[in-house]
Protein backbone atom coordinates (compact mmCIF):
# COMPACT_ATOMS: atom_id res chain seq x y z
CA UNK A 1 0.00 0.00 0.00
CA UNK A 2 1.12 3.57 -0.69
CA UNK A 3 -0.43 7.03 -0.64
CA UNK A 4 -1.48 6.40 -4.23
CA UNK A 5 -4.31 4.23 -2.88
CA UNK A 6 -6.07 7.33 -1.54
CA UNK A 7 -8.22 10.12 -2.92
CA UNK A 8 -8.69 13.73 -1.97
CA UNK A 9 -11.43 16.24 -2.70
CA UNK A 10 -10.65 19.63 -4.20
CA UNK A 11 -12.39 22.79 -2.97
CA UNK A 12 -14.39 22.59 -6.24
CA UNK A 13 -15.67 19.21 -4.95
CA UNK A 14 -13.79 17.10 -7.50
CA UNK A 15 -12.37 13.74 -6.44
CA UNK A 16 -8.67 13.43 -7.23
CA UNK A 17 -6.69 10.21 -6.97
CA UNK A 18 -3.30 10.69 -5.37
CA UNK A 19 -1.99 8.51 -8.20
CA UNK A 20 -1.86 11.89 -9.97
CA UNK A 21 1.37 12.52 -8.03
CA UNK A 22 2.97 9.12 -8.65
CA UNK A 23 6.73 9.41 -9.06
CA UNK A 24 6.92 12.75 -7.21
CA UNK A 25 8.48 13.54 -3.85
CA UNK A 26 5.55 14.84 -1.79
CA UNK A 27 5.15 16.99 1.31
CA UNK A 28 1.69 16.54 2.86
CA UNK A 29 0.59 18.96 5.58
CA UNK A 30 -2.53 19.67 7.59
CA UNK A 31 -2.91 23.43 7.54
CA UNK A 32 -4.90 26.35 8.96
CA UNK A 33 -5.19 29.99 8.00
CA UNK A 34 -5.66 31.54 11.45
CA UNK A 35 -2.80 29.87 13.31
CA UNK A 36 0.45 31.20 14.70
CA UNK A 37 2.15 28.72 12.37
CA UNK A 38 0.27 29.95 9.27
CA UNK A 39 3.43 31.65 7.89
CA UNK A 40 4.63 28.10 7.16
CA UNK A 41 2.48 28.38 4.02
CA UNK A 42 5.13 30.78 2.73
CA UNK A 43 7.93 28.40 3.68
CA UNK A 44 6.17 25.49 1.97
CA UNK A 45 5.69 27.63 -1.14
CA UNK A 46 9.39 28.51 -1.13
CA UNK A 47 10.33 24.80 -1.03
CA UNK A 48 7.83 24.07 -3.78
CA UNK A 49 9.19 26.88 -5.98
CA UNK A 50 12.74 25.71 -5.46
CA UNK A 51 12.19 21.99 -6.12
CA UNK A 52 9.03 21.58 -8.23
CA UNK A 53 11.02 21.31 -11.47
CA UNK A 54 12.93 18.40 -9.93
CA UNK A 55 9.77 16.55 -8.90
CA UNK A 56 8.53 17.98 -5.57
CA UNK A 57 4.87 18.65 -4.89
CA UNK A 58 3.29 20.05 -1.72
CA UNK A 59 -0.27 19.02 -0.79
CA UNK A 60 -2.14 21.08 1.81
CA UNK A 61 -5.16 19.78 3.70
CA UNK A 62 -6.91 22.51 5.71
CA UNK A 63 -8.21 21.32 9.07
CA UNK A 64 -10.36 23.06 11.70
CA UNK A 65 -9.69 20.62 14.56
CA UNK A 66 -7.07 22.69 16.39
CA UNK A 67 -8.38 25.83 18.05
CA UNK A 68 -10.99 26.29 15.27
CA UNK A 69 -8.24 27.98 13.25
CA UNK A 70 -9.72 27.09 9.83
CA UNK A 71 -13.32 28.26 10.36
CA UNK A 72 -14.29 29.15 6.79
CA UNK A 73 -15.13 27.04 3.77
CA UNK A 74 -12.61 25.01 1.79
CA UNK A 75 -12.82 27.62 -0.97
CA UNK A 76 -12.02 30.41 1.52
CA UNK A 77 -9.02 28.46 2.82
CA UNK A 78 -7.69 27.97 -0.71
CA UNK A 79 -8.21 31.64 -1.59
CA UNK A 80 -6.50 32.76 1.64
CA UNK A 81 -3.40 30.74 0.75
CA UNK A 82 -3.23 32.16 -2.77
CA UNK A 83 -3.82 35.79 -1.78
CA UNK A 84 -1.68 35.93 1.36
CA UNK A 85 1.17 33.52 0.56
CA UNK A 86 1.13 33.15 -3.23
CA UNK A 87 0.45 29.44 -2.86
CA UNK A 88 0.17 27.64 -6.18
CA UNK A 89 0.51 24.06 -4.94
CA UNK A 90 -2.68 22.00 -4.42
CA UNK A 91 -4.89 22.92 -1.47
CA UNK A 92 -7.64 20.37 -0.87
CA UNK A 93 -10.99 20.49 0.93
CA UNK A 94 -11.06 20.66 4.69
CA UNK A 95 -10.59 17.34 6.46
CA UNK A 96 -10.20 15.89 9.93
CA UNK A 97 -6.85 14.40 10.92
CA UNK A 98 -7.77 12.93 14.33
CA UNK A 99 -10.76 11.14 15.77
CA UNK A 100 -13.46 8.96 14.24
CA UNK A 101 -13.70 11.02 11.03
CA UNK A 102 -9.96 11.03 10.27
CA UNK A 103 -9.34 11.21 6.53
CA UNK A 104 -8.03 7.77 5.41
CA UNK A 105 -4.83 9.33 4.01
CA UNK A 106 -3.96 10.84 7.37
CA UNK A 107 -4.81 7.61 9.19
CA UNK A 108 -2.36 5.83 6.88
CA UNK A 109 0.32 8.50 7.44
CA UNK A 110 -0.12 8.32 11.22
CA UNK A 111 0.02 4.52 11.17
CA UNK A 112 3.26 4.56 9.15
CA UNK A 113 4.90 7.41 11.10
CA UNK A 114 3.31 7.69 14.55
CA UNK A 115 5.42 10.61 15.77
CA UNK A 116 5.51 11.80 19.36
CA UNK A 117 1.80 11.85 20.24
CA UNK A 118 -0.22 9.05 21.79
CA UNK A 119 -1.68 6.74 19.13
CA UNK A 120 0.16 8.72 16.47
CA UNK A 121 -2.32 11.56 16.73
CA UNK A 122 -1.58 14.85 14.99
CA UNK A 123 -0.55 17.41 17.61
CA UNK A 124 -1.50 20.64 15.82
CA UNK A 125 -1.72 22.43 12.50
CA UNK A 126 1.22 22.08 10.11
CA UNK A 127 2.28 18.53 10.86
CA UNK A 128 4.22 17.63 7.73
CA UNK A 129 4.84 14.23 6.14
CA UNK A 130 7.54 13.62 3.56
CA UNK A 131 6.75 10.90 1.01
CA UNK A 132 9.24 9.33 -1.41
CA UNK A 133 8.74 8.77 -5.15
CA UNK A 134 7.28 5.31 -4.46
CA UNK A 135 4.48 6.78 -2.33
CA UNK A 136 5.93 5.64 0.99
CA UNK A 137 5.98 8.06 3.95
CA UNK A 138 9.59 8.47 5.10
CA UNK A 139 9.58 11.37 7.58
CA UNK A 140 7.21 13.19 9.90
CA UNK A 141 7.97 16.78 10.85
CA UNK A 142 6.11 18.14 13.86
CA UNK A 143 4.26 21.48 13.69
CA UNK A 144 6.81 23.80 15.27
CA UNK A 145 9.61 22.49 13.04
CA UNK A 146 10.11 24.65 9.98
CA UNK A 147 9.38 23.16 6.56
CA UNK A 148 12.96 24.21 5.75
CA UNK A 149 14.15 21.50 8.17
CA UNK A 150 13.12 18.97 5.48
CA UNK A 151 15.41 20.50 2.84
CA UNK A 152 18.26 17.96 3.02
CA UNK A 153 15.84 15.01 3.13
CA UNK A 154 13.97 16.42 0.11
CA UNK A 155 17.23 16.84 -1.78
CA UNK A 156 18.21 13.23 -1.04
CA UNK A 157 14.85 11.95 -2.31
CA UNK A 158 15.00 14.06 -5.47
Amino acid sequence: MSIYSFQAITPANQVLSLETYEGKVIVIANTASKCGLTPQYGELQKLYDEYKDRGLVVLAFPCNQFGAQEPGTSEEAEEFCKVNYGVNFPVFSKIEVNGPDTHPLFQYLKDKLPGEQENGEIAWNFTKFLVNREGTPVARVEPKESPDSMRSAIEELL
